[in-house]
């Protein structure tokens, strides 16, 4: 049985975003980040994490600094009583490691995460801050919602001749109830 999912950014839309963040204790939830993963597991979906970290290529943190973020924001999610169904990050920088498949907009992680569920990415949605996020959803032929929290505000309207989101909301929260009212 295919399952939908949405595939969230970490950093500016489930997080605060905080440049490379390598420690732990500054891992601050979005206001209604929890109320709107809460909200697209009621309405059925999945919830996945796929994170553009390059700062491990810049060495300005170790895969073991990203680890206990991640780690960090699990722990929070389940003090809330939300789980993930996956966090996937991708630790490489072209300018710095050269390429790879799993750095945003390439679907690397995604194609980890089918691997492991049925995903329908047809009745999926990607949710993130930056342009990279929306290719990525474009590239796995899922639904787009650009959020303005993170990076968000500074490049919503830089899409010019790129194919634009599906919808663009202030939050994570107004991302998933828009979801939520187009279903």
């Amino acid at each position: 049985m295919t399952e939908k999912a949405i595939f969230f950014d970490r950093d500016g839309t489930i997080m605060v975003e905080k440049g490379f963040l390598a420690d732990p204790a500054g891992v601050v939830l979005i206001e209604g980040a929890v109320e709107a993963l809460k909200l697209a597991t009621s309405l059925g979906y999945r919830l996945f994490v796929v994170s553009n970290q390059s700062g491990v290529a810049r060495g300005l943190m170790t895969e073991a600094d990203v680890k206990a973020v991640n780690n960090r924001l699990i722990e929070l999610l389940q003090t809330e009583g939300v789980i993930l169904d996956g966090l996937y990050y991708c630790p490489h920088h072209p300018d710095y490691t050269g390429p790879c498949d799993c750095r945003k907009p390439k679907r690397g992680m995604v194609d980890r995460a089918l691997a492991q569920h049925e995903i329908s990415l047809a009745d999926s949605y990607v949710i993130g801050d930056c342009r990279s996020d929306m290719k990525l959803a474009f590239n796995i032929g899922a639904g787009s919602v650009m959020v303005k929290t993170g990076y968000g505000a500074e490049v919503c309207d830089q899409f010019g001749e790129d194919r634009c989101p599906d919808h663009v909301a202030d939050d994570i929260l107004a991302a998933v109830e828009w979801i939520a009212q187009n279903e």
